[in-house]
Formats: structure tokens, sequence, C-alpha cells
């Protein structure tokens, strides 16, 4: 059975490009703009509070983790936050790669993994805008046993430490996609495959990209009536059922391009085009480029 999800991250192909333990104490808060950047968050110990643009305030515990694929405006602080006169806190270096926030000679009482993972297809904002806005995961066994086994990593400094968290993060970060579901996911990706009606519908588009489906065919997958499919899709996965295979098509049109195994022609027919011709005024209007000016690549487009 071909899963939607696993298509996605392995087109996205994830990986921990930087992170950084940082230990608090006492009161302390601190802003960050990160530009679109993915960002992620591993509570190893205690508690704090995240407030990301255009979401309610989170407390974060332990165990839990945070993965914005596309972050903003990020703040944090301390569960009870110092005054507003309390000028932001900067982070002071520590031995070790560590960074201290709040009191510098108070005792520890938050330990916690941050930083920006990658997301190395060249093809990434438009995969990015499958996946949920916000994944939250807490209360998974399976995440919080990759935690634990991070913390080790970060206490015991052993050789090759690097190369063990680097691929700890990459685990963590698919499961915790796949554990990020039911209705209190953001819309994205992980919320409609929660749905059985919608993954039905989902899982059918991925299954066969060349069809010519339509929202009324694709309601019929689902067992829903045209227009309650329709509303249901949209809230759910957060954009319309034609716009996300436009999006599923043109992301797998721009991989194959990208490894110069298929002709165009070729291509256009394995992404549900009848001719190049269609294929090449739809993949245009998408991306901005013709598929061969695409498939040369930057230094030649």
């Amino acid at each position: 059975m071909i899963d939607p999800l696993a298509e996605v991250v392995t087109l996205l192909q994830p990986g921990a490009r930087f992170s950084k333990l940082v230990v608090g104490s006492g009161p302390w808060h601190i802003r960050r703009s990160d530009a679109g950047q993915p960002f992620y968050c591993v509570v190893l110990e205690g508690a704090s509070c995240l407030v990301l643009d255009e979401h309610d305030p989170i407390e974060l515990r332990s165990g839990d983790f945070v993965l914005v694929p596309a972050a903003y405006g990020v703040a944090m602080s301390s569960l009870v936050a110092p005054s507003a006169e309390v000028p932001e806190t900067v982070p002071v270096a520590l031995a070790g790669g560590e960074f201290r926030i709040g009191d510098p000679d108070g005792p520890t009482d938050l330990r916690m993994l941050v930083g920006h993972c990658s997301f190395d297809s060249p093809d990434a904002g438009l995969l990015v805008s499958l996946l949920p806005q916000l994944v939250h995961v807490r209360g998974e066994p399976r995440l919080a046993t990759i935690v634990q086994l991070m913390r080790g990593e970060f206490r015991e400094r052993r050789p090759a430490r690097e190369v063990i968290l680097a691929r700890l993060l990459e685990v963590l970060l698919i499961e915790a996609l796949r554990s990020a579901t039911g209705t209190a996911a953001s819309p994205g990706l992980v919320r409609g495959l929660a749905d059985d009606r919608l993954a039905t519908a989902i899982r059918r588009m991925h299954e066969s990209p060349t069809k010519a489906w339509t929202v009324a065919k694709l309601a019929k997958e689902a067992a829903l009536s045209r227009s309650a499919f329709f509303e249901r899709f949209s809230r759910a996965v957060g954009i319309a059922p034609m716009a996300y295979l436009l999006a599923w098509r043109m992301a797998l049109a721009k991989n194959m391009l990208r490894r110069n195994e298929n002709a165009i022609a070729e291509i256009a027919e394995r992404v549900g085009y009848g001719s190049r011709s269609a294929f090449s005024v739809a993949f245009t209007r998408h991306v901005g480029l013709p598929p061969a000016r695409y498939a040369r690549g930057p230094a030649e487009s």
C-alpha cells in the first residue's frame, strides 16, 4: 500500500543541520526570527513555554517534541516568565557547545535541544505546504525512547556523538510527523491521513497520479458527497483537493526532472498529463520555469 506521508518525507530529505543544548535556570525569556526555517525543540528535562506567531502559547514538558516546518516568530520563556521590564535573555556559551539562559548561578531546572533541521529537497517549500504548520507530540513511548537516547548522547560525550545525534534527529522528525495525528494537529497531510475517509482519497491520488481525478471521483472514493468531501478535505489538509493533487504531481515531476532519468514527454504521462505541451504549460505556470530549463538546473536556468 502506498504511504503518502513516507513519500512526502522521502522527497523532503530531512536532516539535522544545526542543534544546541540549552540549559536554563530561573526566569528567562527569549525571542528569535527564523525566516521560514524548519525549527525544532526537544525538552529533555524541566518545562518551558513556547509561543509561535499566530498560535496560542504551548506549555512544553519533559519528553515533548515540537517541529515547525516553516518557523518565523518564535518566543520561549520559563513557565514563570519574568516581568516585562526584564530585558530579553542572551544565551551564554559554555564549554562543550552548551548554552545557558536565565540565572547564571542558579540551579539548572531546564535542559532542551533546540535548532534547525534541513529539508534538502529544492522543492521543500511546496512539500512543506503539505505538512502541518505545527507538530507537537507528547506521550508517545517511541519518541520518548529516541529522546532518551539523545539525552544520553549529550551527557556521555562519547566518540562520534554528532553523527549519532544527527541520525537520531532524522528518525525523531519522521516519527514525530507520523505521530501527530488527530484533530489536534494543524491542517496538513498528517491531519488528512488521520481521517479514514480522506486518507482513502489521498492514497488513491498517490497510487494513481496519472488518473483523471475530479472532486466527484475523489469524493466517491471517500464515500462522501461532493460538497461534504470538498469541505472536509479543505478544512483538514488546508488546501482544496485538486490543489493538493496539482502540488503532488508537480513535486513528482520536479523530482524526475532533477534526476534526468526520463524524457519530458514520459514525465508528463507519469504525472497525469495527456501531452508534453499540456504538461509544459501547467509546469511553467506552477513553477515559473519551463520543464526543460528547470531540468538543466539553476546554473543554466
